[in-house]
């Protein structure tokens, strides 16, 4: 029997003792924001880690039906921050998911910010990734949100390890490392001054494989991306990069067509994915098991230039 065929068989009579925990602690903590906040949102790209704080926030505020959907409405709205250079099956898929659940989405074009000339690029294929700070906090004070619900996790990137649950922005929008806030014994402080907001990361706890193990449970429809396809790729300092429009080959490099996935979807210009041939959630948790470097590490360009990087962008708003 090969390996893969023992973890999808394996998957089922696994304990899910620790899963079940985490769903708690995370619908807890949904529930304490909407009830601290007047005006919360949900961050919603489309990703794997936001579908896991959808498939969250339905158990915590909606009616489960027979049918195993859900019956009701969230009592924030979704906010996704589009780049203009995002994956156009993720933005397709975004649309299809919100319209089944009849929820409303509110989208932060960062084109705009460029037409206002709050964001300025160098040039027109620069990666958008780390402008879409000023396209967020501008969202963040059209719509006047007090407190933004998201699915960062810790163990994604050192700057992320170091944030808390409840995460003050002060009112420039911006993250002050040493002056957080202590969360003892499940106690959060909510409270903000005006022009102040929070960032509540619900799956703070959670790992790589904890979300692939619940997207398995679950049956969390995600973007096709995420699973084993063939895609023209090219190989750029030890990274593969998807070739689209925005990230074209450079003078001699070779585009040659590889079986990938996606281990996190973000901007096309800083997004890689890995050589994969997994093409089920029981399968990716059977390739997890077996990684040392966090999806951010292996698949994000942005993340590399730096130790600090990921750091400096949350400080002016990142999220």
């Amino acid at each position: 029997m090969n390996a893969r065929l023992s973890v999808e068989q394996l998957l089922p009579e696994l304990a899910h003792t620790h899963l079940d925990w985490l769903e708690e602690e995370a619908i807890f903590i949904l529930r304490e924001t909407v009830a601290a906040f007047e005006r919360p949102a949900l961050l919603f790209s489309g990703g794997k880690d936001s579908c896991v704080v959808l498939r969250l926030a339905e158990k915590a505020f909606k009616a489960k039906q027979a049918d195993g959907s859900y019956k009701g409405k969230l009592p924030f709205p979704l906010l996704h921050v589009d780049t203009g250079h995002n994956f156009p099956e993720v933005i397709e898929f975004r649309d299809r998911r919100v319209a089944e659940m009849g929820e409303r989405l509110l989208v932060g074009h960062l084109e705009d910010s460029v037409q206002r000339g709050t964001v300025r690029l160098s040039h027109p294929l620069e990666s958008r990734n780390g402008h879409q700070t000023v396209t967020l906090l501008e969202a963040i004070e059209e719509h006047r949100f007090d407190v933004l619900l998201g699915g960062a996790r810790r163990d994604e990137e050192k700057a992320r390890a170091k944030e808390r649950i409840f995460s003050h922005r002060d009112s420039f929008g911006q993250w002050q490392p040493k002056e957080q806030r202590p969360e003892l014994w499940t106690l959060f402080n909510t409270r903000i001054r005006p022009g102040e907001h929070m960032r509540a990361f619900p799956i703070s706890n959670w790992t790589e494989l904890d979300v692939w193990l619940y997207i398995a449970r679950e049956n969390i429809p995600l973007p096709n991306l995420y699973y084993a396809h063939e895609r023209p790729v090219i190989r750029r300092k030890g990274l593969l990069v998807p070739l689209t429009d925005v990230t074209p080959p450079e003078a001699g490099e070779t585009v040659e067509t590889a079986q990938v996935r996606f281990r996190t979807v973000g901007d096309m210009t800083c997004t890689c994915p890995v050589e994969s041939d997994a093409a089920s959630a029981a399968e990716i948790v059977g390739e997890t098991l077996s990684v040392t470097v966090s999806e951010r590490g292996a698949t994000r360009m942005d993340d590399r230039t730096s130790d600090a990087s990921m750091e400096r962008r949350k400080k002016e708003g990142y999220f």
